[in-house]
């Protein structure tokens, strides 16, 4: 196993606890993954994982993972975007190309803002609030955490 791959594991792990998901089955070619969770208590939890090998690279998922509850800062009507999941972020849909959005840009809510991979599926995160981009408050290709800021969005 190669240590991005058991990262990515470790990530998925983290991420199937924080959502409180007792069992998780993945089977694409050569990679299965088959996680259950033994325990109600994330912390003591304890998994199978079955053996991993390379694989093709998946295509890009439409997921629509729970979103954090969103976040306004009352006194400047400034909004957070937030990332629902543990992934890095890319502003892009592909390198080379366009921003999904920029500083100034109008988002309505439900537009992609951004896209965040994780486990090596493209997971595209939508505004939570219809305003306009204030800052983009992490880099392309940043590792990121759930619940992380993305964008401040002045709301409308």
């Amino acid at each position: 196993m190669k240590p991005q791959d058991l990262q990515d594991l470790k990530e998925l792990i983290a991420l199937l606890k924080q959502q409180g998901i007792a069992e998780f089955d993945v089977d694409r070619g050569d990679l299965k993954i088959h996680l259950r969770f033994s325990s109600p208590d994330p912390s003591s939890s304890a998994f199978f994982a079955a053996p991993i090998t390379a694989a093709a690279p998946a295509p890009v998922a439409h997921a629509e993972p729970a979103s954090p509850p969103p976040s306004v800062e009352p006194e400047t009507g400034i909004h957070l975007v937030k990332s629902p999941i543990v992934g890095t972020f890319y502003g892009s849909p592909s390198p080379g190309s366009a921003p999904f959005v920029g500083t100034g840009d109008h988002v309505e809510k439900g537009q992609v803002i951004c896209i965040v991979e994780a486990m090596k599926l493209m997971n595209e995160i939508e505004a939570d609030a219809a305003g306009t981009i204030v800052k983009c408050l992490v880099s392309n290709g940043q590792p990121i955490e759930f619940g992380q800021p993305l964008f401040s969005v002045r709301l409308d």
